[in-house]
């Protein structure tokens, strides 16, 4: 593999202390190619998927590309979403990749003005769906919407406009939710409140909703400004896709200026910042499970967090190797990882590079 720095470790070795490096890992065409193929492979694959509809009524029973017309594919809701956002971050990154013009034919498709305010409808179809894919779903959708906003693309202009119904329903979404939450969710799943909130905020400040910025602003300040000393040595858990240490560290840097990030962070987890913390990549036995595999996640989700931390080495060394452990992983032929890992993949080069 192009990207690849160490030796795949295969599933039965004995699990050994991460190897420490400097090396860099980089995103080329060869491997942005690469992984391109998984969400077009997903994208507009209908089924297996998991559906998140409770049923209140029998017309609510239907096909899932009946209610998600726009994100019927890759196995679920959010990684439909995340899947076009992988292929617009390639495509914005790599003009020349090779199924180009069939990745914009397939979002052109998906993406069109009808379908978006069907999947508007859905959130109100009945009592239950207002909280469908709250809030993962609803960050990686703005993180598309926010991707296209940054693309200056005929293409992408359109998409942008026709998603926007969306966008707008999901942010008014949070700005409703969060004075509710009385406390932050700290697992390292799908509802992790961090996340959640890390990525909402990219959006929020890339095209200026301002009211929403404040929210998550005051919110991430409400849920974490005192805590301190992260048991990071208790993770992961087994079904782990995200930190909740490092998505927690994430957001706060993000919301904080650098004089109180420098001082809650070395609190918060002052083993980073004294460049001793030791945090070897998740380890995956059978990827064909799909909770299993979520420490290849994991292992991604890490890398970004840590690649954000600029000008700590530890932090660098640390997702360099939680990086290149998954990377050549993700394409051995199990829909298990291959729906959605490439996204995670993608978005730990893109902190890189930033």
């Amino acid at each position: 593999m192009a990207c690849s720095t160490n030796e795949q470790q295969t599933e039965n070795e004995p699990i050994t202390e991460p190897m420490k490096t400097t090396k860099s890992i980089e995103l080329t065409l060869e491997e942005a190619n690469r992984l391109a193929e998984l969400p077009l492979g997903c994208i507009q694959n209908p089924l297996p998927y998991k559906s998140g509809i409770v049923i209140e009524k029998l017309e609510d029973l239907a096909m899932p590309i009946e209610h998600h017309p726009a994100f019927y594919g890759c196995f679920d809701w959010h990684s439909a979403v995340h899947g076009h956002w992988s292929l617009v971050y390639l495509l914005k990154t790599f003009p020349n990749l090779e199924r180009r013009n069939e990745a914009m034919e397939m979002m052109d498709k998906n993406l069109t003005k009808a379908n978006i305010e069907k999947e508007v409808a859905y959130f109100t179809m009945n009592t239950q769906s207002a909280s469908f894919e709250r809030t993962y779903g609803w960050a990686w959708l703005l993180k598309l919407q926010e991707e296209l906003y940054t693309w200056d693309n005929p293409k992408a202009k359109e998409w942008y406009k026709n998603l926007e119904p969306l966008a707008d329903y999901i942010a008014k979404a949070y700005i409703d939710y969060l004075p509710k939450l009385v406390y932050p969710i700290r697992v390292g799943e799908h509802s992790n409140t961090a996340f959640g909130l890390s990525f909402a905020y990219d959006y929020a400040q890339t095209v200026g909703n301002t009211e929403l910025e404040k929210m998550i602003k005051d919110s991430a300040i409400r849920f974490y400004e005192n805590d301190a000393a992260c048991p990071i040595d208790w993770e992961p858990s087994g079904y782990d896709f995200l930190s909740p240490c490092l998505q927690e560290l994430d957001i706060m840097r993000k919301v904080l200026n650098n004089e109180e990030f420098d001082t809650w962070s070395k609190a918060f987890l002052p083993e980073l910042f004294e460049q001793k913390l030791a945090l070897e990549p998740g380890k995956i036995l059978d990827r064909s499970d799909g909770k299993l595999v979520h420490l290849d996640g994991l292992n991604f989700s890490r890398a970004w967090c840590l690649y954000s931390l600029k000008d700590n080495t530890n932090a660098y060394n640390i997702a360099t190797e939680h990086l290149d452990y998954s990377l050549s992983k993700i394409t051995d032929g199990d829909y298990a990882g291959q729906h959605w890992l490439a996204s995670f993949a993608l978005y730990a080069f893109k902190a890189k590079n930033e």
